[in-house]
């Protein structure tokens, strides 16, 4: 018999088809093995409510730079955003450039007045749009 033949024989009968690959039950999550080039934005609310967008489907964005507190409109093609908060004219323009990962919103009374310099979410208004 073939040495060669012989290997792949073993390794085919050591391998049971009706066993789970990792022998550990279930497979819930599987993961993709690479990161794809899909770009999307995670909205994380201070109570840890979490929904994520696609950038793709980001229609328009609307910059209103009011008195102290600031407000980005997202429009999406399903959903709409509004985000208040401190110095969001950075933010504006890195969702122009489809840059930001994950924008957290923080409960405004830990808001410091140093924090105010730099961009800082205190509101995260989500909602379906109605077309």
């Amino acid at each position: 018999m073939n040495q060669g033949f012989k290997l792949r024989f073993d390794q085919l009968r050591e391998n049971d088809p009706t066993e789970p690959a990792d022998g550990s039950g279930l497979l819930l999550i599987e993961n993709y093995p690479v990161q794809g080039h899909t770009r999307n934005v995670c909205l994380v609310w201070p109570d840890g409510r979490k929904a994520f967008l696609n950038y793709a489907y980001l229609v328009v964005a609307d910059f209103e730079p009011n008195n102290e507190k600031n407000v980005i409109k997202l429009g999406f093609s399903s959903h709409n955003v509004t985000l208040q908060g401190y110095s969001l004219e950075t933010l504006f323009i890195a969702l122009l450039d489809h840059l930001p990962r994950i924008i957290t919103a923080i409960d405004p009374r830990y808001v410091l007045d140093e924090d105010k310099q730099k961009s800082v979410v205190i509101e995260i208004v989500l909602e379906k749009s109605d077309s």
